[in-house]
């Protein structure tokens, strides 16, 4: 007897479950379609959101109920921003950057929709969205700043790349690109080579997976010293060819031979002293040339 009472009383629950307008009980939870029906439709989401929007039109800047209906209207579509903003991860952006940048976009969508024209707030408000997004990709993204032209010449490169190597059975040419976009072949050259500036690499990046690699910036030479003394050497050679015989051999014995003053003299025969008044009047005639070329 108690065994079909329970029963009795189970089945009973379902009915009434199954009921229209019944709400869930402990341990029953409602059901998909229930959820759905009871959640609002796009079409009664519109029409709330065009009603406050209306409204906003006749309240005063920085009135409380003005921020309230702003803020609701915030509520009711940042799904949609975060929605949008999620159709762009994994494009080298973060996804909370992308959604800072959609939900901006919302606020200006909400303070410049025009409610007397009757459309939808969604016909305006996506648009501006994924315009500001794509905005955004072009004057953010990029680690070193590009010409938009060259931006845009790239996005019609990856464009057709595909249909070309279909249609041509092999990978296009940059004059198979220049043709099909009417452009000379330098701007694809050049529109090729900016889109290694969309991402640039760390000095402090490993140079691989080794730990003991090192990093790139352990890669990089440093300037040569010799390389400033090159044009200096270049000037000097014809500036030494004006010098007496005995003051072009006391320059080279001085700074080739590395010999001192008082050696220089002793080759040479004569004082010490004069040896430093031919070195300094020599030095006199190559610094001033130096100076006039």
């Amino acid at each position: 007897m108690t065994t079909l009472a329970h029963r009795q009383a189970q089945r009973n629950t379902r009915l009434d479950n199954r009921r229209p307008g019944a709400t869930a009980q402990a341990g029953h939870p409602v059901s998909r379609t229930e959820a759905a029906t009871s959640a609002p439709s796009r079409s009664q989401t519109d029409a709330a959101a065009l009603a406050l929007l209306t409204l906003l039109v006749d309240l005063p800047e920085g009135s409380t109920d003005r921020i309230r209906a702003r803020e609701r209207l915030v509520e009711m579509y940042l799904p949609l921003a975060e929605h949008l903003a999620r159709r762009f991860r994994n494009r080298g952006e973060q996804l909370e950057d992308l959604v800072q940048v959609a939900s901006l976009a919302l606020l200006k969508s909400i303070d410049g929709f025009d409610a007397t024209r009757g459309a939808a707030f969604t016909s305006y408000a996506i648009p501006m969205i994924v315009g500001e997004i794509k905005r955004h990709f072009r004057d953010k993204g990029w680690d070193v700043r590009v010409p938009r032209r060259l931006q845009e010449l790239r996005l019609e490169i990856s464009k057709i790349s595909g249909d070309l190597a279909q249609n041509l059975s092999r990978s296009p040419t940059v004059a198979d690109l220049a043709t099909a976009l009417s452009v000379g072949e330098e701007e694809i050259i050049e529109a090729l080579d900016c889109s290694q500036a969309y991402r640039a690499l760390s000095l402090q990046a490993p140079v691989s997976n080794d730990d003991n690699s090192g990093e790139l910036v352990d890669l990089l030479g440093d300037a040569d010293p010799g390389i400033e003394t090159v044009e200096n050497r270049a000037a000097l050679r014809p500036l030494l060819a004006t010098l007496p015989p005995r003051e072009q051999r006391i320059i080279a014995m001085r700074f080739f031979g590395n010999l001192t003053q008082s050696q220089i003299a002793l080759e040479l025969g004569i004082s010490q002293m004069h040896v430093s008044r031919l070195l300094a009047h020599a030095l006199g005639v190559l610094r001033d040339g130096l100076l006039e070329t």
